[in-house]
């Protein structure tokens, strides 16, 4: 059982991160572009209560491309979230770009050649922080990510046939920026408080439900997330009718009903056109 579970319980959530617990350098670990040999980077600092993850996302050195990230340290550990309804990232002061909170309940050995370690399911959840009314800097938000709005990806790509996550052995935890297909670049920071595990999703204004996925565009690789994120099947600013599945099933039903017209109705369609 990992130092950070049943122990640390407080009411209706468990703090993973920051608040009782703290924030300690020796748990997080920089996770960059650097292994494909991208300039990009990414550091942790600790200041009192809070972290701040930033650094500079470089994307002209892989052609567009780019990330940097901090993941948990330590292949031997273990949280059992199974208890939860997802995860709140409440942040001190942060910029108004995208971020993407990523889980993993699976961790491989590294290659006996290569000596890198062995890609295994990601499961990723972009976010932003709520807007505010004055400019400059997002200050004192919450950010909440339900289980539900994580996707499976293997290697950048969506994974379909991807067992369910795996709540009660979640082995890493990562927070990553990138260029989201040369979006983004430049110097990042987020400062965060806490990152915890809540038993229900919050009813507290001020809280920003995260961005989804749009799962055919992030398989096609042409765009990240979906807008709205309660449709996650469908595309920035589309309509219910721009869903390929809707169509074909509009489709199938309007054939369907004339058909029946035609049966019923023989000569419907000749007096329609006269």
């Amino acid at each position: 059982m990992d130092q950070y579970s049943d122990d640390k319980k407080e009411s209706r959530k468990l703090t993973l991160f920051g608040g009782s617990v703290g924030w300690s350098p020796e748990d997080w670990t920089a996770s960059d572009d650097s292994v494909r040999g991208g300039k990009s980077e990414s550091h942790l600092e600790i200041d009192g209560d809070t972290a701040r993850f930033h650094g500079t996302l470089d994307i002209k050195t892989l052609g567009g491309a780019g990330f940097a990230s901090q993941r948990t340290t330590g292949d031997d550990r273990e949280w059992n979230l199974s208890d939860y309804a997802g995860i709140q990232l409440d942040v001190a002061k942060g910029d108004k770009k995208r971020y993407t909170f990523i889980l993993k309940d699976e961790l491989l050995p590294p290659d006996e050649k290569s000596g890198r370690e062995q890609s295994t399911i990601s499961w990723e959840c972009d976010f932003e922080l709520p807007p505010q009314t004055k400019p400059g800097d997002v200050c004192d938000k919450s950010v909440y990510i339900p289980w539900d709005s994580l996707n499976p990806t293997y290697r950048g790509k969506l994974k379909k046939d991807a067992d369910p996550l795996d709540l009660k052995k979640i082995k890493r935890i990562s927070i990553m920026m990138r260029s989201f297909f040369g979006s983004q670049e430049g110097d990042f920071s987020l400062k965060i408080k806490t990152l915890a595990a809540l038993e229900k999703a919050p009813k507290s204004a001020g809280l920003k439900s995260p961005s989804v996925y749009d799962p055919q565009r992030l398989e096609d690789g042409t765009n990240a997330i979906a807008q709205q994120p309660n449709r996650p099947l469908r595309g920035p600013g589309s309509s219910w009718l721009a869903d390929a599945t809707v169509q074909k099933s509009a489709l199938t039903i309007a054939l369907v009903v004339g058909a029946l017209l035609l049966y019923k109705y023989p000569g419907y369609l000749y007096t329609r056109g006269r």
